[in-house]
């Protein structure tokens, strides 16, 4: 089979190679998946890196997330068993971790259901405990988490603000739904809330970003809002002062998916049977921008580092050079 495989750690675009090698043998407790979708997260790029919570052993193929099939023939989503992970034809993955893809969503839009949108879920309703009626402010947007939170917001009942960088992402904001856009290259993202919240703030932010993102959260929060840490896209990890949420009395809640996945499974399959609901209603839709071939993966994994990209970009092995849309 063909798969991604990374021999030395570095940026996605000089480090991922396209081999031939042997299909992975499932462990214990696992199971050979045929790859149909694997959505690629920014993860994927610090997986390359070296520089995720995550270290696996090298050689390893990147690829954290997938819409797979079974040997019995089952269409599923999945985390991916790392070292082999989803960028190539076959993958590995928990069998106790498999989840019915939707019926609702096509296979690449299912292979960008699971981490962003369960993130997205476990944030806003388990972390913060969002409200119909709230102001819930998404940091990037129009990324592939971002896109996700605005969706789950709106579907909650709560007013959208979506922070982005430039105008096509405030265009593809818009069209996810966002109720106001501040597009932090062209407008002070600080003044644009009060403005858009009377003054007031956000009730809940959702922060992928971390970094000067964070600090902008941090004075536009609500009286009692909630800061929920997601990530640090931006590429650095801020220090919140303490003293500053005392006096202003907002809580900073951080957010770790995987964790559920080992201390309360059962709410993973719970949030899925939400999710699927909310796919079959038309409610979520996952944004995907690029479908490309499994050739495509490194320079695509490169572009999600770089920030560059909308939603999300899906690789589908069965994909041919010049069929990507």
């Amino acid at each position: 089979m063909q798969a991604w495989r990374v021999h030395d750690n570095g940026e996605p675009s000089e480090v991922m190679r396209l081999e031939e090698t042997e299909r992975p043998a499932p462990g214990d407790g696992q199971v050979l998946l045929k790859v149909r979708a694997a959505n690629i997260n920014f993860p994927d790029a610090l997986l390359c890196r070296g520089q995720y919570q995550v270290r696996p052993p090298l050689p390893f193929t990147p690829g954290v997330e997938l819409c797979g099939e079974t040997e019995d023939g089952r269409r599923v989503i999945a985390t991916s068993a790392l070292p082999h992970g989803a960028l190539a034809e076959y993958a590995l993955a928990d069998a106790t971790a498999l989840l019915p893809a939707p019926d609702a969503l096509d296979d690449a839009e299912a292979a960008a259901l699971h981490i962003g949108y369960q993130t997205g879920w476990f944030g806003l309703h388990r972390r913060a405990r969002l409200q119909a009626g709230e102001t819930l402010l998404v940091h990037a947007a129009a990324g592939g988490v971002g896109s996700a939170a605005v969706q789950l917001g709106k579907a909650a009942g709560a007013r959208v603000i979506g922070v982005v960088g430039g105008p096509e992402k405030a265009a593809v904001a818009r069209k996810l739904g966002c109720d106001v856009v501040v597009d932090r290259h062209a407008e002070d993202v600080i003044t644009a809330v009060k403005d858009a919240t009377g003054g007031r703030g956000a009730d809940v932010i959702y922060d992928p970003v971390g970094g000067q993102a964070y600090a902008q959260s941090a004075k536009t929060v609500a009286f009692e809002g909630r800061i929920v840490v997601v990530g640090f896209a931006g590429g650095t990890v801020p220090t919140p002062a303490l003293n500053h949420a005392l006096i202003k009395n907002y809580s900073i809640l951080g957010l770790h998916w995987g964790l559920y996945r080992t201390t309360n499974p059962e709410l993973i399959r719970h949030c899925h049977e939400q999710l699927t609901d909310l796919a079959a209603r038309g409610a979520i839709a996952p944004l995907v921008s690029e479908r490309v071939p499994l050739d495509g993966a490194a320079a695509a994994v490169q572009r999600v580092a770089d920030g560059t990209t909308t939603g999300r970009i899906v690789v589908l092995p069965a994909l041919r050079n010049g069929d990507a849309a």
